[in-house]
């Protein structure tokens, strides 16, 4: 095992603890000098915080480990590409390393929507390597969902028929 799986393995059991709370999985740790000083998973749907998102929350923690907002020479695991507001965080935070499982095809910052992190009009640009643990990390997203759509409940589709053309008979009646 290299070390990057080793640290990806501890972001993978953060992005568990978020599924066991019913957030989307997705997992990080900061890591300096060979130990980590910040963790966190999502947790925007328990705070109802849109920005309680699993890097925020680590780079936070790291960043009251050190007492000090930059994390110069620090590496973060993320299982899933950060979105636009986390990769804008790892570039401020002077964050060396970012290290994530699977893309973000939809809101990925780090090289699929977006490239924030390596935008040289910026003041720091962070390395970034993908793909570790991919399987894992995609394998928690694909379970997590598919939990989620298999609990629609009835009154979620009698709701659902509400909505759209075809509710009360059509655009034409009204």
């Amino acid at each position: 095992m290299t070390e990057d799986e080793r640290w990806m393995r501890l972001a993978l059991a953060e992005a568990e603890k978020a599924c066991q709370e019913e957030e989307v999985p997705v997992g990080a740790v900061v890591v300096l000098d060979g130990r980590i000083i910040g963790r966190g998973h999502n947790r925007t749907e328990h705070l109802q915080d849109p920005t309680a998102h699993a890097e925020i929350l680590a780079i936070g923690a790291a960043a009251s480990a050190l007492g000090s907002w930059r994390l110069e020479g620090a590496s973060i695991y993320v299982t899933v590409e950060p979105c636009s507001m986390c990769a804008g965080a790892l570039v401020l935070a002077r964050i060396k390393r970012l290290i994530f499982g699977v893309r973000d095809p939809k809101a990925g910052a780090c090289g699929s929507v977006l490239d924030i992190v390596r935008n040289e009009h910026l003041n720091h640009r962070v390395e970034v390597t993908e793909g570790i643990l991919a399987e894992e990390a995609s394998g928690l997203l694909r379970e997590f969902f598919q939990r989620l759509r298999g609990r629609e409940t009835e009154k979620d589709r009698e709701l659902k028929k509400g909505w759209g053309p075809e509710a009360n008979g059509g655009p034409e009646s009204s």
